[in-house]
């Protein structure tokens, strides 16, 4: 090795990857590869951003235990990053990519529409190269088919799907017995249209009284002002928002509503982070709601250590939003890998499948029929820092969320249509 090194040296060739290989122990395992597939630029690099820090911050939790064990030593984990710039060609460029190095796990989430097209690649992938097969892990991705008709033995999904979320929030509204007119809104692409259907279907069965006064469609990622929407929402009269906006098109729909003085209540898949609290402000204020598997006020030492071991390592309250599911996604992936013995896709697969997760705060199960993770949910409301137990507040705002429904694993549970042929 020293006679090669020298001479390419020599030669002019000694690179940097040369100089780490010198000082690496001759003994020490290769790293496993994850590829994240994510928009990092345009519009929604703000949510790509957030996946990467919460997906490090997972990772180096593995890696300082010693990394994954299989029977050659410990492997590291390393994350490689793509940019998809959020459309579905580029996302299927990327997977070549990742095909071409051999890289065994790919994870992406901030669209329906690119997961839908990254399954149905891997599976043709996965058929013509067994010898080289991938494994898709979806950490936020949420439109119900893809764990339904379009299903695959080769995708796992770690956050609750799009009508689970609707059954948390449609199970709060039930009991609002101010909610009487309501505006759906939401952008245009599959998970857009998915939380209409479902919020339609929910809330003809709980609240068949409640008159949806709008049901509208933009364009996603386009939309730089929402006032036009917001006067909408306003002449349709609705006292009730109910929408899937994520990262800049639900900061700006929620701005837009304040400026406009409407006092609405809304009702969010997404309303704890990425510049909502702050943007809406004190209108927000017991009126803001968003469904998630975790939030930072949920009380207890495993949660506030959790919680705190995020702010540590990133303190600039920009970079405040926090998904205990990507925790939850790269803990199970180690667990699988060391009880697979292998990097292997299949291997890995059959591993995943039943498995459960706990931390002392949170407890899950990777469903086995249709690759859904079942877990806990909680609908939280936004209030003011300091009030009524609310003691951490999301990204310097001032505003936090607090509690206000607790749904337990078993309740967030729905039949899947799933049929999966496994391998």
């Amino acid at each position: 090795m020293r006679r090669l090194l020298l001479a390419a040296f020599t030669c002019g060739m000694f690179s940097a990857a040369y100089a780490e290989l010198a000082t690496q122990p001759a003994t020490q395992p290769a790293p496993i590869r994850i590829a994240m597939i994510e928009g990092m630029s345009g519009a929604f690099a703000n949510a790509g951003e957030a996946v990467q820090r919460n997906l490090l911050l997972a990772i180096d939790g593995v890696n300082a235990r010693g990394g994954v064990r299989l029977k050659d030593g410990r492997h590291k984990l390393v994350l490689s990053i793509i940019d998809n710039k959020q459309a579905i060609e580029e996302s299927l460029i990327a997977l070549r990519q990742v095909t071409d190095q051999h890289i065994p796990f790919v994870v992406q989430g901030n669209s329906s529409a690119v997961a839908a097209g990254l399954i149905e690649a891997i599976n043709r992938h996965n058929e013509r190269a067994p010898d080289n097969r991938v494994l898709f892990l979806n950490y936020s991705a949420v439109d119900p088919v893809l764990t339904n008709e379009k299903c695959s033995f080769w995708h796992f999904r770690f956050d609750a799907n799009t009508d689970m979320r609707m059954q948390a929030l449609t199970d709060v509204i039930r009991g609002d017995s101010r909610a009487s007119k309501v505006y759906l809104i939401g952008q245009d692409y599959s998970f857009g249209r998915q939380v209409a259907k479902a919020a339609r279907t929910q809330l003809a069965d709980k609240r068949p009284d409640i008159s949806i006064v709008g049901d509208e469609l933009h364009p996603i990622g386009k939309i730089k002002d929402f006032a036009p929407y917001a006067a909408k929402i306003k002449a349709a009269g609705a006292d009730t928002v109910i929408t899937g906006n994520w990262g800049n098109d639900l900061t700006l729909l929620v701005k837009a509503a304040k400026e406009s003085g409407m006092n609405l209540k809304f009702y969010t898949f997404y309303g704890n982070g990425l510049g909502a609290p702050a943007a809406i402000g004190d209108a927000g204020v017991g009126r803001v709601r968003a469904v998630a598997e975790w939030h930072p006020n949920v009380g207890g030492v495993a949660s506030d250590q959790f919680y705190q071991s995020f702010r540590d390592r990133y303190p600039q309250p920009k970079d405040d939003y926090v998904h205990l599911r990507m925790r939850v996604m790269i803990a199970m992936l180690a667990t699988a890998l060391e009880r697979a013995g292998s990097t292997d896709a299949a291997a890995v697969a059959r591993a995943l499948e039943g498995a459960r997760f706990g931390n002392g705060f949170h407890d899950a199960t990777m469903r086995a029929a249709d690759h859904q993770l079942i877990q806990p949910l909680y609908v939280s409301v936004m209030q003011k820092q300091g009030d009524g137990g609310v003691r951490f507040d999301n990204e310097g705002s001032g505003y936090g969320f607090k509690t206000e429904r607790y749904l337990p694993a078993q309740a967030t549970a729905l039949p899947t249509s799933c049929v999966m042929t496994r391998h």
